[in-house]
């Protein structure tokens, strides 16, 4: 199954992903710099939530992408069962 990400879904997943990037460059100055251990451990979780939200965008994006190919016959040789077990995986990958 090939992703399709176009328009908004595309401009959400790259926004929350130059957030998360920015918030990781950020971590790694502070720790550079010798900051407050509170200070550096709150960053890293707020860049850990924006790369969560960017793959939970994703995979929700492949769900759907996933329903039309079930919709309109199978899709690469895969059974409905194959599909979704392959698309469990991945959400629980993020869990």
């Amino acid at each position: 199954m090939e992703l399709e990400l176009e328009g908004p879904d595309l401009k959400s997943v790259l926004n929350r992903l130059r957030r998360a990037q920015g918030q990781i460059s950020g971590v790694i100055r502070m720790i550079e710099e010798g900051r407050d251990c509170e200070d550096v451990v709150t960053q890293l979780a707020a860049a850990s939530r924006a790369l969560d939200r960017a793959g939970f965008a994703i995979i929700a994006t492949g769900l759907r992408q996933c329903v039309t190919d079930i919709d309109t016959g199978r899709k690469n040789g895969e059974d409905t069962e194959q599909i979704r077990n392959r698309l469990e995986r991945l959400f629980l990958s993020l869990a």
